[in-house]
């Protein structure tokens, strides 16, 4: 697949043609301002320089939304998507001194984002969370993403290995402890790691730019054929973006876990001083493996290292279909279980948060852990709780057994509050679902993945259908409209879906998707006295 793509000279950072976030970074540094937020808390939103405003505040986290002017979005880092009740009681505490105006949405990398805030609070939000041990350093723009892990690391009795002090060593590396790192604030584009522990590929590996997926090696280390090591085999250079998606493709590349957090400053160092930087478009790492080679590319690799690299074992651990985590499950530590809510598309309003907190401390041990289908589980409840829980009334909105099409419905931020997006998506996704549930019945969850722009931050190449936003013509008005894209897989042997349909309106997308639902996922009508009955308790309980 990468090996039909024309790739653009190599450009160095000091080149002429360079783009204007080039040129905007060689002028400032991004993580320059952290040490001016007392200044633009003071002069105000529309006072302060715009490059700063508009792009230099992503390296903190703060992003600036031309939709909801002077509200802005906080991402923050939750490596791992791990949480404490008290960690979540404070972004729970800064969203609702927004009113109805402050919310929170999980990510799809197992993350947390803050709505409606104002950036005169910017500062005393830092010190507040700085306080909680949280940061949202290096968290936009040309930096390393959020990284994530399974969910269940450390719960699962199934599990291979136990990756959140990995993760959380790759992302001290990274961020300087959330202090900042100029030495990877600079990279040509963003860039995302994953490391996997488990055998359901929760993470996603194939769309990460760095991905680690638990492998034996046979005498690794100690050169001892009877000896297997469990390890890591390597991917790299999958992305999704509004010009290009690829999946990542091996490295032929073996690492005990003792050298996943060096590969990965190996391999930043390496995109950072050679990624394509005059074209924005091919700047993400897969168009430098493309121009280089895997071969030269793993080559420049091992001489940022300075040794070889172990050739990849011949099998890796994947071989789970998709854990999607809701319901409940027993752990690894007897008498105890994990229980799976389902957060209608990673909504979540500050009351919610308090809740959760609470649910957390009260059953659980005061831990809390996002996934990448935008859900939360909660860990650690006893035998003798679980009876409880489920009867708390917050599981009648986060519930552990959800209607198939809500249950792996996932959506980006839509055009409620990001200016990229050109449909709405959130409120379009529940509101379809919901009313598709009440009218077929279906053997199996259908993964159902919604974007509102070809940046694909929904995902919908992993989708079993995926709606990619754009706009339509239709009797001579424009209006919103979907790609449609089918034949995503996840787990084992997991493969991007294609474009399958193109420009339908959203108006007219409803019946589509009856079709498709009934021709390849087995879905069959309802009698028409149960579909009445259902869409009235649909409409009643609208989004």
């Amino acid at each position: 697949m990468t090996a039909n793509v024309v790739v653009e000279a190599e450009s160095s950072p000091s080149s002429a043609s360079l783009n204007k976030f080039e040129r905007f970074k060689a002028e400032k540094g991004g993580l320059t301002v952290k040490q001016e937020l007392e200044q633009f808390a003071q002069l105000g939103w529309e006072a302060i320089d715009e490059t700063d405003r508009d792009h230099r505040l992503k390296w903190l986290g703060v992003f600036f939304r031309p939709v909801t002017p002077g509200k802005f979005m906080l991402r923050l880092r939750l490596p791992h998507g791990l949480l404490t009740s008290s960690q979540l009681r404070v972004l729970a505490e800064i969203v609702q001194r927004y009113g109805a105006e402050g919310s929170a949405d999980i990510t799809t990398r197992q993350n947390l984002q803050l709505r409606g805030i104002r950036l005169e609070d910017i500062p005393d939000i830092f010190r507040r969370l700085e306080a909680a041990g949280m940061t949202s350093v290096q968290s936009g723009m040309d930096n390393v993403r959020n990284i994530t892990g399974s969910p269940v690391a450390g719960l699962d009795a199934h599990e291979l290995m136990d990756t959140r002090s990995l993760v959380q060593q790759v992302q001290d590396l990274i961020t300087n402890c959330g202090q900042g790192n100029p030495e990877f604030a600079n990279l040509p584009r963003k860039f995302n790691i994953a490391i996997e522990g488990g055998r359901d590929n929760s993470v996603h590996a194939e769309i990460n730019d760095i991905a680690f997926v638990p492998a034996y090696q046979v005498g690794a280390a100690q050169g001892e054929p009877s000896q297997r090591q469990l390890g890591f085999n390597v991917l790299v250079g999958g992305f999704f973006s509004a010009k290009r998606c690829e999946a990542a493709v091996p490295l032929n590349v073996w690492v005990s876990p003792e050298e996943v957090a060096e590969l990965c400053l190996a391999i930043l160092m390496v995109f950072r001083d050679h990624g394509l930087r005059a074209n924005r478009q091919k700047a993400r790492l897969m168009w430098l493996i493309d121009q280089w080679g895997i071969d030269r590319f793993r080559a420049e690799v091992e001489s940022v290292l300075g040794h070889p690299l172990i050739p990849a074992a011949l099998e890796d651990e994947i071989d789970w279909d998709k854990q999607d985590h809701i319901g409940i499950y027993p752990q690894k530590q007897p008498g105890l279980n994990y229980v799976g809510l389902h957060i209608p598309v990673g909504r979540l309003q500050a009351a919610e948060m308090f809740d959760l907190a609470r649910l957390a401390e009260v059953y659980g041990e005061g831990e809390l852990r996002l996934t990448v289908e935008q859900n939360i589980l909660i860990p650690h409840i006893s035998d003798t709780r679980l009876a409880v829980l489920l009867q708390e009334p917050l599981l009648e909105t986060f519930s552990t057994q959800p209607p198939p099409l809500e249950r792996s419905l996932v959506s980006c931020t839509g055009a409620q509050f990001c200016n990229f997006a050109l449909v709405e998506t959130k409120n379009r996704a529940v509101t379809i679902a919901r009313e598709l549930q009440a009218e077929l019945d279906l053997p199996r969850p259908v993964r159902m993945h919604w974007t509102g722009c070809p940046n694909s931050c929904g995902q919908p190449q992993v989708a079993d259908i995926g709606l990619m936003g754009t706009k339509v013509r239709k009797n001579g008005k424009t209006l919103e409209g979907v790609d449609i894209y089918m034949g995503g897989k996840v787990g084992k042997h997991a493969q991007l879906g294609e474009c399958v349909i193109k420009g339908i309106p959203c108006e007219d997308l409803k019946p589509l998707l009856q079709s498709l639902l009934i021709e390849h996922f087995a879905a069959t009508p309802k009698p028409v006295a149960e579909t009445e009955t259902e869409c009235l308790a649909t409409a009643q309980a609208a989004f």
